[in-house]
């Protein structure tokens, strides 16, 4: 354990000390301003700390038997080989949450990034091999999810599989680690709520709600895609979005000041162009954006304006389906009733938010959200100590914390024999 940590250790110091390389490299592979390339490889290097420390303080259990006859303690073990699949939103935060605690744990881990950003997860190869991590411990296996990721987690050693990204594809991984009867742990899609009450500041909920859509063009599994505001309040909030939206700075991605980059790419540019298009189609109303953006400047990259629709039944494609992308449904709600109805009406359980001045009040509602992760006065605000995972069909298992590492690892339980006298059993 303790060479284990001095890796991890080693590779945060080498993280921290090429950020800025790191971090321009995931914006070249992904489209992200620098910004929040370098919060994400930040966010890298301190999930390598974290982990380390783990190892360092990591502890067995030693139950109470109620017998004088024996004793008994558990230990933890490696699984073996793990099997981690990336998606392309969060390269090198994605890819260290998955590496840090199945190393941490003494396995051996294969990386499948996603095609499209495969250059994060080598570099952050080198950089193990570099702080002397034993060869053989981590690979990195760009290619096609279908090819790569069909052959890593079929392959008869692979003993746990890891998969952040969509959920048809997790239902897939879940059926060949039942078919094998090995663990997998499921970080899938959402379509979270952000909930305003009618007694928020609206100020702070504006710019809450703008950060969680809209910051990463929208291209996260806990955006906040479902605004959901008290009757009472509707008008006055919709109407200061409109004019925080506004000001949102579409550009290239390296530029300073710029808000939003492009897409990932203009196939999937066309994706949430279409789900506009469906949104209008079943009566929704484009109050801001809808379109790539008019400036001859951003013409030639897959950039979509931020865009804010209302009007539509909570039925309706927009409403239902992750989009991934720059687009906020608005809806009111008449009471609480009705507010956790519309929250809850989902296949998915990710994540959520709440704006209220009463703690009391929002403490209630989120224990009846259906949702893993749920903030209030806030949003996107991360622990690497706090578990992360969905409920429904956002995923199964959980990452981050200390029990992310027992997620790698299966325990064994060990007796002793304290009996002065031989067994009686057989005379």
């Amino acid at each position: 354990p303790h060479e284990r940590a001095a890796v991890l250790h080693r590779v945060a110091e080498l993280i921290a000390a090429r950020r800025e390389d790191l971090a321009r490299l995931q914006t070249r592979d992904n489209g992200k301003p620098l910004a929040e390339t370098r919060a994400l490889v930040d966010s890298a290097a301190g999930t390598a700390r974290y982990f380390a420390s783990v190892c360092e303080t990591f502890e067995g259990e030693m139950p109470t038997p109620r017998s004088r006859d024996f004793t008994t303690f558990s230990t933890y073990e490696p699984v073996g080989v793990v099997a981690a699949i990336t998606p392309w939103n969060s390269p090198i935060a994605s890819e260290m949450q998955k590496i840090a605690p199945a190393l941490a744990g003494g396995n051996a881990v294969l990386v499948k990034p996603a095609d499209a950003t495969p250059m994060a997860a080598l570099a952050l190869a080198k950089l193990f091999e570099e702080a002397g991590l034993p060869a053989g411990l981590l690979s990195v296996l760009p290619g096609r999810g279908s090819v790569v990721g069909e052959a890593m987690v079929r392959h008869p050693l692979v003993r746990k599989i890891s998969f952040t990204g969509g959920t048809s594809t997790g239902r897939r991984l879940a059926a060949i680690a039942a078919d094998k009867l090995i663990p997998v742990s499921l970080e899938l899609g959402g379509k979270s709520p952000t909930i305003v009450l009618d007694d928020a500041d609206l100020e702070r909920a504006v710019q809450g709600v703008v950060y969680g859509i809209f910051s990463s063009a929208g291209q996260a599994c806990i955006a906040g895609s479902r605004l959901l505001v008290h009757r009472s309040l509707y008008d006055a909030f919709l109407k200061r979005l409109d004019e925080v939206v506004d000001r949102l700075r579409l550009g290239h991605p390296e530029h300073d000041g710029v808000h939003m980059g492009p897409l990932v790419s203009m196939a999937h540019r066309d994706s949430v162009a279409a789900y506009v298009a469906s949104a209008v189609e079943e009566g929704g109303r484009i109050r801001r954006g809808g379109r790539a953006p008019s400036d001859p400047a951003l013409a030639a990259g897959s950039y979509f304006l931020p865009t804010v629709i209302e009007g539509l039944s909570p039925d309706a494609r927009a409403c239902r389906e992750e989009i991934f992308g720059p687009v906020l449904v608005a809806m009111p709600f008449e009471d609480e009733t009705e507010l956790l109805a519309q929250a809850n009406d989902s296949v998915y359980g990710l994540a959520a938010g709440i704006w209220t001045r009463d703690y009391r009040r929002a403490w209630h509602l989120a224990s009846r959200l259906e949702a893993g992760t749920i903030w209030v006065n806030t949003y996107k605000k991360f622990a690497i100590s706090a578990p992360f995972g969905g409920f429904k069909e956002s995923g199964l298992g959980r990452e981050k914390g200390r029990q992310g590492v027992l997620a790698y690892m299966q325990q064994k339980s060990i007796y002793l024999g304290m009996e002065q006298q031989a067994m009686e059993w057989s005379r």
